[in-house]
């Protein structure tokens, strides 16, 4: 087996922010400064280089031009090395790790994105080990293939499959879950792969998606929402596709303003989508009276998507290009893993 080589994608986050002298404030730093605080990357038996982004950002600026510098890296890199490791913030980790799996096709190596809750040159940084652990993942091989051959991501002992992640916890180390599939690792005194690992090998081309719609938005229901908002939303200019997050399995109000107003933007090619605010379970149009009129007007069902695998997966779908009926169909079905 050749001997793994991994690359290290610094995009800037708390792992990489140092305090700013004056305000106090954290920045984010050199990726050179970075590697200073982490001389243990040196005892890998592996190569492991880095690489930055022009301009390291706080997360709260990523953006999707972002999404599409991380990818060339990785297109460009991609027979080079046998595991890439993204160093990302983790307040936007979860819709990263969703955009990169839908752009990433016939993906048959580890991308793997960690950060942490504390800056590396903390002395009670969580960075250390989430990076370290990161990489030894990202390095891991069973057969002469990697066991991850997918976007992941790497936080306080647990892998997740990136598009099944959310971030939940703003205080604790523990800052990610991933409510509707199982984790994939478990790190302790070994590295546990667990079964829901997918066995694969794709012997076909890896291809970069490297295009979003910005002309997509999310509505958020909650008693009493006022339906010159959602008149005011649905009446956006160029709006094409919308994320509406209902209660529990998917319900929402059924009073004819509302239903209406939803009826007109469908009518006018807008397609909007259906995902619960609730973390755990899925939504079942059809369930409660309340929803079987969504589904009668063609609100389309988002199933058990975390909100930032449906808005991420709308952006890819709308921005390849497809007709409304083949974004319609495509958002139903699973294509990277992100439902089922």
């Amino acid at each position: 087996m050749t001997k793994p080589a991994i690359l290290l994608i610094y995009t800037g986050g708390t792992i990489g922010m140092m305090a700013d002298k004056i305000s106090n404030a954290l920045k984010p730093i050199s990726h050179h400064n970075l590697l200073q605080n982490i001389p243990e990357i040196s005892k890998f038996n592996f190569e492991v280089d880095i690489v930055s982004l022009p301009n390291p950002i706080d997360s709260s600026e990523m953006a999707p031009k972002h999404w599409v510098e991380i990818a060339e890296i990785i297109g460009n890199k991609y027979e080079q090395y046998t595991g890439f490791v993204i160093l990302h913030g983790s307040d936007t980790m979860a819709y990263t790790a969703s955009a990169l799996s839908f752009m990433f096709e016939n993906l048959s190596k580890p991308v793997i994105l960690t950060g942490s809750q504390l800056p590396i040159g903390f002395i009670r940084s969580d960075g250390r080990e989430n990076l370290l652990s990161a990489i030894e993942i990202a390095a891991a091989h069973r057969k002469n293939r990697p066991i991850i051959q997918e976007v992941a991501i790497y936080f306080e002992y647990y892998l997740y499959r990136g598009n099944r992640s959310t971030k939940f916890n703003a205080e604790q180390f523990e800052a990610f879950d991933s409510p509707n599939y199982p984790v994939l690792a478990e790190a302790g005194v070994n590295i546990r792969y667990f079964d829901n690992l997918p066995p694969k090998h794709n012997p076909n081309k890896f291809v970069i998606h490297k295009h979003f719609s910005n002309e997509v938005i999310s509505i958020k229901l909650f008693p009493g929402i006022n339906s010159s908002y959602i008149k005011t939303i649905l009446s956006l200019e160029n709006l094409k596709g919308v994320i509406i997050e209902t209660f529990g399995s998917g319900n929402a109000p059924i009073n004819e303003m509302f239903i209406g107003l939803l009826k007109s933007a469908i009518a006018r090619g807008v397609i909007i989508c259906n995902v619960s605010q609730c973390l755990k379970g899925s939504v079942n149009q059809g369930q409660y009276e309340t929803s079987i009129i969504l589904e009668k007007i063609g609100v389309i069902s988002g199933h058990n998507m975390t909100f930032e695998s449906a808005i991420t997966k709308l952006m890819y779908l709308i921005g390849q290009g497809y007709s409304n009926s083949k974004v319609k169909t495509l958002f139903q079905k699973n294509i990277r893993g992100e439902l089922g």
